[in-house]
């Protein structure tokens, strides 16, 4: 079983920049790709961004605001939020699926984190 456990969200302005962390129990984070999704209120829950088990592919839904990187000897993902805007408020997941290959795909992830919520003020 692997947990997952979100840190870093909370209120920033826009304009500003945030860092969301995701810790992995286990000893086999590095085998595992990693996403990030969000789901704002009212909305359904959508892909942010993914990364491989080794760190070298990536994908995004927005490559030009959000960054994700991952250290496999923290069992730590992260995504760097810059110049974050009002409609990026939204409670943010992080996610693991058992393969190398990241996906934009919900259904593709094993095991899900609670949540952090980031709110972006105007």
């Amino acid at each position: 079983q692997v947990q997952l456990v979100e840190s870093g969200g909370g209120l920033v302005q826009a304009g500003g920049s945030l860092r969301l962390s995701c810790t992995t129990s286990g000893r086999t984070f590095s085998s595992y790709a990693m996403g990030w999704f969000r789901q704002a209120p009212g909305k359904e829950r959508e892909f942010v961004a993914a990364i491989s088990w080794s760190g070298g592919i990536t994908d995004y839904a927005d490559s030009a605001r959000f960054t994700i990187s991952r250290d496999n000897t923290k069992n730590t993902v992260y995504l760097q939020m810059n110049s974050p805007k009002p409609e990026d408020t939204a409670v943010y997941y992080c996610a693991a699926r058992s393969v190398a290959a990241p996906s934009d795909s919900q259904s593709a992830y094993d095991y899900w984190g609670q949540g952090t919520q980031v709110t972006v003020s105007s």
